[in-house]
Protein backbone atom coordinates (compact mmCIF):
# COMPACT_ATOMS: atom_id res chain seq x y z
CA UNK A 1 0.00 0.00 0.00
CA UNK A 2 2.83 2.36 0.81
CA UNK A 3 4.39 1.65 -2.57
CA UNK A 4 1.09 2.39 -4.31
CA UNK A 5 0.76 5.67 -2.41
CA UNK A 6 4.30 6.71 -3.27
CA UNK A 7 3.70 5.97 -6.95
CA UNK A 8 0.40 7.84 -6.95
CA UNK A 9 2.15 10.82 -5.37
CA UNK A 10 4.84 10.65 -8.04
CA UNK A 11 7.54 10.08 -5.42
CA UNK A 12 9.57 7.73 -7.62
CA UNK A 13 12.83 7.93 -5.59
CA UNK A 14 11.03 6.86 -2.39
CA UNK A 15 9.16 4.13 -4.30
CA UNK A 16 12.43 2.78 -5.71
CA UNK A 17 13.98 2.80 -2.23
CA UNK A 18 11.00 0.85 -0.89
CA UNK A 19 11.24 -1.69 -3.72
CA UNK A 20 14.96 -2.14 -3.02
CA UNK A 21 14.22 -2.71 0.69
CA UNK A 22 11.58 -5.29 -0.22
CA UNK A 23 14.03 -7.05 -2.56
CA UNK A 24 16.64 -7.12 0.21
CA UNK A 25 14.13 -8.61 2.66
CA UNK A 26 13.15 -11.24 0.12
CA UNK A 27 16.79 -12.12 -0.52
CA UNK A 28 17.48 -12.35 3.23
CA UNK A 29 14.55 -14.76 3.55
CA UNK A 30 15.91 -16.86 0.68
CA UNK A 31 19.38 -16.91 2.25
CA UNK A 32 17.95 -18.02 5.61
CA UNK A 33 16.03 -20.84 3.92
CA UNK A 34 19.08 -21.92 1.96
CA UNK A 35 21.20 -21.89 5.13
CA UNK A 36 18.62 -24.08 6.91
CA UNK A 37 18.69 -26.65 4.13
CA UNK A 38 22.46 -26.25 3.92
CA UNK A 39 22.77 -27.27 7.57
CA UNK A 40 20.89 -30.51 6.87
CA UNK A 41 23.02 -31.17 3.79
CA UNK A 42 26.28 -30.53 5.63
CA UNK A 43 25.33 -32.65 8.65
CA UNK A 44 24.87 -35.70 6.45
CA UNK A 45 28.04 -35.03 4.45
CA UNK A 46 29.96 -34.67 7.72
CA UNK A 47 28.53 -37.96 9.00
CA UNK A 48 29.48 -39.68 5.74
CA UNK A 49 33.02 -38.33 5.90
CA UNK A 50 33.69 -39.18 9.55
CA UNK A 51 31.90 -42.52 9.64
CA UNK A 52 33.20 -43.53 6.19
CA UNK A 53 29.79 -44.89 5.27
CA UNK A 54 26.34 -43.80 4.20
CA UNK A 55 22.77 -44.91 4.69
CA UNK A 56 19.80 -44.71 2.42
CA UNK A 57 18.24 -42.22 4.82
CA UNK A 58 21.30 -39.94 4.66
CA UNK A 59 21.34 -40.16 0.86
CA UNK A 60 17.68 -39.18 0.67
CA UNK A 61 18.19 -36.30 3.12
CA UNK A 62 21.15 -35.07 1.08
CA UNK A 63 19.17 -35.22 -2.15
CA UNK A 64 16.14 -33.50 -0.59
CA UNK A 65 18.30 -30.72 0.85
CA UNK A 66 20.00 -30.16 -2.50
CA UNK A 67 16.66 -30.05 -4.31
CA UNK A 68 15.28 -27.60 -1.74
CA UNK A 69 18.33 -25.33 -2.07
CA UNK A 70 18.00 -25.36 -5.85
CA UNK A 71 14.28 -24.61 -5.67
CA UNK A 72 14.66 -21.78 -3.14
CA UNK A 73 17.46 -20.22 -5.18
CA UNK A 74 15.52 -20.05 -8.47
CA UNK A 75 13.74 -16.89 -9.49
CA UNK A 76 10.42 -18.17 -10.75
CA UNK A 77 9.14 -15.27 -12.79
CA UNK A 78 12.21 -13.39 -13.94
CA UNK A 79 14.46 -16.43 -14.31
CA UNK A 80 17.96 -16.72 -12.98
CA UNK A 81 18.97 -17.18 -9.37
CA UNK A 82 18.85 -15.22 -6.15
CA UNK A 83 22.38 -16.24 -5.15
CA UNK A 84 25.43 -16.73 -7.32
CA UNK A 85 27.56 -19.83 -6.82
CA UNK A 86 29.97 -17.73 -4.77
CA UNK A 87 27.13 -16.46 -2.56
CA UNK A 88 25.86 -20.03 -2.17
CA UNK A 89 29.31 -21.07 -1.02
CA UNK A 90 29.38 -18.24 1.52
CA UNK A 91 25.95 -19.37 2.76
CA UNK A 92 27.21 -22.94 3.20
CA UNK A 93 30.25 -21.66 5.08
CA UNK A 94 27.88 -19.77 7.38
CA UNK A 95 25.84 -22.95 7.86
CA UNK A 96 28.93 -25.02 8.63
CA UNK A 97 29.28 -23.97 12.28
CA UNK A 98 25.74 -25.02 13.09
CA UNK A 99 26.13 -28.20 11.08
CA UNK A 100 29.24 -29.19 13.09
CA UNK A 101 27.40 -28.49 16.35
CA UNK A 102 24.44 -30.64 15.34
CA UNK A 103 26.59 -33.35 13.76
CA UNK A 104 28.49 -33.72 17.03
CA UNK A 105 25.27 -35.16 18.48
CA UNK A 106 24.78 -37.57 15.58
CA UNK A 107 28.18 -38.78 14.38
CA UNK A 108 28.74 -42.21 15.87
CA UNK A 109 25.88 -41.51 18.27
CA UNK A 110 27.50 -38.42 19.78
CA UNK A 111 30.95 -39.91 20.29
CA UNK A 112 32.76 -36.65 19.43
CA UNK A 113 32.30 -33.19 20.86
CA UNK A 114 32.38 -30.16 18.58
CA UNK A 115 36.12 -29.55 18.93
CA UNK A 116 37.02 -33.17 18.26
CA UNK A 117 34.74 -33.25 15.24
CA UNK A 118 36.31 -30.08 13.83
CA UNK A 119 39.66 -31.88 13.81
CA UNK A 120 38.24 -34.93 12.04
CA UNK A 121 36.39 -33.14 9.26
CA UNK A 122 37.90 -31.59 6.15
CA UNK A 123 35.74 -28.46 5.96
CA UNK A 124 36.89 -27.44 2.50
CA UNK A 125 36.16 -30.87 1.08
CA UNK A 126 32.68 -30.90 2.66
CA UNK A 127 31.82 -27.42 1.34
CA UNK A 128 33.13 -28.29 -2.13
CA UNK A 129 31.20 -31.56 -2.14
CA UNK A 130 28.01 -29.69 -1.20
CA UNK A 131 28.63 -27.12 -3.93
CA UNK A 132 29.20 -29.85 -6.51
CA UNK A 133 25.92 -31.48 -5.55
CA UNK A 134 23.99 -28.20 -5.71
CA UNK A 135 25.51 -27.26 -9.05
CA UNK A 136 25.04 -30.64 -10.71
CA UNK A 137 21.79 -32.23 -9.54
CA UNK A 138 19.16 -31.34 -12.11
CA UNK A 139 16.61 -34.14 -12.14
Amino acid sequence: MTLKQLLQQGNIPAAITLVEEMEEMSKDDKINNIISYGIVLLIHLIKQQVEQRTTRSWDVSIRNAVLAIQEKNKRRKSGGYYLTLEELKISLEAAYKQAINKASLEVEEGRYNRQELLKLVDKERIINQAMDLIASLDD
